[in-house]
């Protein structure tokens, strides 16, 4: 037996003994694993470390149509280290406990419509928010009215649930007084209207063209010198243009007709027509991303970051499709959003940090 060969003889033997190890002792080895990823994840708190500033995260990028990457709409805001969301698609709220920010801290959600994908996540927002949280009052959910009968709604849902856990883990761990949302509406604005103030943070609504979903709003936070503005659904639009005027960040929903388009052919064609009308229908009141980055060119933000998409895809390598010639009409940064990621904005800079928290 030569060198070479004995030495790659020992190497499988090695890899054997190894292997035969790892099953031998998987249980064990296992809970070890498991241990450190608690160690490492059971206390994460992104929330903490943060400079003050204002900051963004996506806990949900998708749309209706279903998408293993994205959860349904839902972005953070935080203000220094008052964390709000705007909006509460399904699968929001676990991805905040993903990012490593404690739902306990959510101070306030703001929806901007109706619709089921911005309101299906709401019942585990309100557990999340309400658990072991210390939290002394329900969340309060700030939106257009109507709002009031969507958190009655949710309420009626969850009460035998609310009812279970206080039961289950007692009042201290889960008090009744603090279960659920309370409704905080404002009238459907007609221009811009500040409806929430506080700790240097002022929150500004706006209407939106979603027709025929009315009410339909979009939101500019400002705090201490940074701005966000989060347009919601929303066709082209010369309010969103308007009151985002020098924001640093736009966080704009967008759809690509051409890849739309070829959906619903496909669906026709596979003999699901009923579908392929709702592809159809949709294009009308969203706004392309063309049409997203020629409203940040307009309103001169800093950057622009691409949310609410549709269709789904399963690559990045398909976010130049997507975009089309969407980077031809702004000249300053174009991102298509992915869940997990984050925008931070230092007070007193002009910088705008990326990362992803996931």
């Amino acid at each position: 037996m030569t060198k070479g060969l004995r030495a790659l003889t020992g190497l499988f033997v090695l890899i054997a003994l190894v292997g035969g190890a790892a099953l031998l002792f998987q249980r064990q080895i296992g809970m070890w694993m498991f241990d450190r990823a608690v160690e490492r994840g059971a206390g994460r708190d992104n929330l903490a470390s943060l400079p003050d500033g204002l900051h963004v995260g996506l806990c949900g990028t998708g749309s209706p149509l279903p998408n293993r990457d994205r959860a349904g709409a839902c972005t953070v805001v935080i203000a220094g280290k008052a964390m709000f969301v705007v909006d509460a698609g399904e699968g929001g709220a676990r991805n905040i406990a993903l990012m490593g920010l404690p739902n306990a801290r959510i101070r306030g959600l703001f929806l901007t419509h109706f619709h089921s994908d911005h309101i299906d996540g709401l019942g585990p927002m309100m557990l999340l928010r309400w658990t072991a949280s210390g939290n002394a009052v329900p969340l309060p959910v700030y939106g257009p009215s109507g709002v009031e009968a969507v958190i009655a709604g949710f309420g009626a849902a969850y009460a035998a649930d609310n009812g279970y856990r206080t039961a289950h883990h007692g009042a201290a761990i889960a008090p009744p007084a603090a279960a659920g949302a309370i409704a905080m509406p404002f009238a459907p604005p007609t221009g811009p209207e500040v409806v929430y103030e506080a700790d240097g943070l002022k929150v500004t609504a706006f209407p939106v063209d979603h027709r025929p979903v009315q009410p339909a709003v979009g939101y500019r936070f400002d705090y201490k010198g940074r701005s966000v503005v989060i347009s919601g659904d929303t066709g082209p639009s010369t309010m969103v243009e308007t009151v985002a005027k020098g924001a640093d960040l736009l966080v704009h929903e967008a759809l690509q007709p051409e890849m739309v388009k070829a959906l619903a052919a496909k669906l026709k064609a596979a003999g699901r027509p009923q579908t392929a009308q709702i592809m159809h229908d949709i294009i009308d009141y969203h706004a392309t991303p063309a049409q997203a980055a020629a409203s940040a060119k307009t309103a001169g933000v800093k950057m622009l970051v691409l949310s609410h998409i549709v269709p789904p895809y399963p690559l990045r390598y398909l976010d130049a499709a997507f975009l089309g010639d969407a980077k031809d009409k702004f000249a300053g940064p174009v991102i298509v959003g992915e869940d997990g990621d984050y925008y931070s904005m230092p007070v007193g800079t002009k910088d705008i940090r990326r990362g992803n928290w996931f």
